[in-house]
């Protein structure tokens, strides 16, 4: 069965080229489309899909006010920021409203369904680049300690280093696999005993671990 999909977007155009490009994937189905986020929270509630395709700037209702929403009324459905920058302040505030990633707009169509396919098994990929200022945002606003990024724990084995450092290049479980010749649920299992050495609660964290400690580049 298909995973349903809802689109937020106030450009139609950029909602009907993402959902061209679905109908070519067998495991997602687009199954509405808002211009704004008033109409995507009462879509969602309607629709209840598994996965927002939600633009940060849209008229009536910002797509951060409405992930807020969603997210407090509908907590199993995952919501993916878009946006066509980087911007340090929408990454926090994404990550505060509940967001479970953030997805530029220029990503290829390949990269955007493998990421769709991590946020539904959990997984919230994010690259370094997205780490790094993520972690320039906590520092700034004095966040560091609220969020588990004052971290001290086992050392890592050298496969639990590889996998940590695949983690900050924003790749999924089963890209992690594909790059190391190794199955999806033994990365899972390394990056699990990565989370619990470095007393860490999830691959964002981790992700921006790395980038903190020099163990990959910005």
């Amino acid at each position: 069965m298909a995973n349903t999909l809802l689109l937020v977007d106030d450009h139609i155009l950029f909602r009907e080229g993402v959902s061209a490009l679905a109908r070519h994937w067998d495991d997602f189905e687009v199954v509405g489309e808002a211009s704004n986020g008033q109409e995507a929270v009462e879509l969602a509630r309607e629709l209840l899909p598994d996965v927002i395709l939600m633009d940060i700037s849209m008229p009536v209702m910002t797509g951060l006010e409405a992930t807020r929403r969603i997210h407090m009324e509908l907590p199993t459905t995952r919501v993916v920021m878009l946006t066509i920058a980087e911007d340090e302040g929408n990454l926090f505030e994404a990550i505060k409203a509940g967001a479970s990633g953030y997805v530029l707009k220029n990503t290829p169509s390949r990269r955007l369904h493998s990421y769709l396919q991590g946020v539904i098994r959990g997984e919230a990929p994010i690259s370094g680049v997205i780490a790094a200022k993520v972690l320039d945002e906590f520092t700034r606003r004095g966040a560091a300690s609220q969020n588990s990024l004052d971290v001290t724990g086992e050392a890592l084995s050298d496969r639990e280093q590889e996998v940590l450092l695949l983690v900050a290049e924003g790749l999924t479980n089963q890209e992690i696999g594909d790059r190391l010749s190794l199955s999806e649920n033994t990365i899972k299992k390394h990056l699990a005993n990565v989370l619990d050495k470095l007393h860490l609660s999830n691959r964002v964290q981790a992700a921006v671990y790395a980038v903190r400690e020099g163990l990959v580049d910005k």
